[in-house]
């Protein structure tokens, strides 16, 4: 009897995740308002599930290596069905916080899921496993946020309790459906092996590995450049396009919808048809021509046609950047070095809102575009230097 393939059931997970996870996420402005939340504080909400998810991040992946995907999946889902229950009795900015914070360090792990693809697939089929995930991801940001502001109309806890309520269908799906991916022989092989340190100086020394560090620094510097699109997106909309909101979201929603697509269907084809070390090569090249277009767009029409190699640039990247780091490490630490990619990825996150309002507020919404382009046109040469001249990949680089 052939085995069934878990993809499907991943690609159920990741999108009853982030559907929890952007339910809530436009409303926290808003929700800490009611309790007097100051704009300072306010930001400090938004970026304390990135600061925590830096912390978290690379732990929750090397514990999974020692002890299996499964485990670090359900304590994930129970992590943020906690803290959004915490969230929907919250009375205070304080308990926002601490619940923001729980979730960011425990709480589902995207790269939990990215290391079960890596655990199932072979290296020529990888890139379009994970490829899946994006898609999923993608769909779970389109309808997240409308469903999100549907139901604040009944009060801002009600999307908060209404993620818990998916977290628990969430959790019941796991338990039910997915089977560990570390199977019995895989961890009887791994255990001949001596283990990796889950600390953080074992983590981070692999920043300064030969082949794993250049791809973690194209991470963290692509991430940096595409924040300042993605994070200021609505303020650039606003001051530079005078789109109100709802224009916002809908353009917003054509973004995600070009990612599923890219994510879906492309890469699988990219990836049969290009080496993946010139697919990052391109895709940092074509984002830092579309970043710099998208500082000088004058119209709508314009900002949508720069958007899809946009879409196209930031899809390939974020899936080929994973599939080459699995690939590029030994099977026992695939789960730590995504967990420190997503790390870099949240910092990244921290980073951009707070230097994309200071460009706006002291240059002028283009100034995203022009600083955005300079770093990506630093790091496609970084890509040729460090990535394309490389060595090619091997376990443990």
């Amino acid at each position: 009897m052939k085995k069934r393939s878990p993809l499907p059931i991943l690609f159920v997970y990741v999108i009853v995740e982030l559907l929890g996870y952007s339910l809530i996420l436009p409303l926290l402005p808003y929700y800490a308002k009611t309790f007097g939340g100051t704009p300072l504080l306010i930001g400090l909400l938004g970026t304390s599930n990135a600061v925590a998810q830096i912390i978290g991040a690379p732990f929750i992946g090397r514990l999974s290596d020692r002890f299996g995907r499964r485990p670090l999946l359900i304590l994930g889902i129970s992590a943020s069905l906690v803290a959004f229950v915490m969230l929907g009795l919250a009375r205070s900015l304080t308990v926002i916080l601490i619940s923001r914070v729980f979730d960011g360090l425990l709480g589902g792990n995207i790269a939990l899921a990215q290391a079960y693809i890596t655990d199932v697939t072979d290296e020529k089929n990888r890139a379009k496993g994970l490829g899946i995930i994006g898609a999923a991801f993608g769909i779970g940001f389109i309808i997240g946020p409308a469903a999100g502001g549907l139901l604040s109309q009944w009060g801002y806890a009600v999307p908060a309790f209404t993620a818990a309520g998916l977290c628990v269908l969430n959790l019941i799906w796991v338990l039910l459906s997915l089977p560990e991916s570390l199977t019995v022989e895989r961890r009887a092989a791994l255990a001949m092996r001596p283990r990796p340190p889950v600390t953080a100086s074992a983590l981070f020394q692999a920043l300064r590995r030969p082949k794993v560090g250049p791809l973690l620094h194209t991470r963290l510097f692509y991430g940096l450049a595409f924040g300042l699109f993605q994070a200021n997106f609505a303020l650039f909309a606003l001051y530079r396009l005078g789109l109100q909101s709802q224009s916002t979201g809908y353009i917003l929603a054509y973004v995600g919808l070009l990612a599923v697509l890219v994510q879906g269907l492309a890469i699988g084809r990219l990836t049969a048809r290009f080496a993946e070390k010139q697919l990052i090569l391109a895709g940092v090249a074509v984002m830092a021509a579309a970043l710099l277009v998208w500082g000088f767009v004058p119209n709508v029409f314009l900002l949508l046609v720069v958007l899809a190699p946009l879409a196209l640039a930031g899809g390939t990247l974020n899936t080929v950047l994973n599939s080459l780091l699995t690939k590029s490490v030994a099977a026992d630490e695939v789960g730590g070095t995504l967990g420190l990619a997503a790390s870099l990825q949240s910092l990244s996150g921290v980073v951009a809102p707070v230097a994309g309002g200071l460009l706006i507020q002291e240059i002028g919404p283009w100034s995203l575009g022009v600083v955005g382009a300079l770093i990506m046109a630093w790091l496609t040469s970084f890509v040729w230097r460090h990535v394309m001249l490389s060595h090619d990949t091997q376990a443990g680089g």
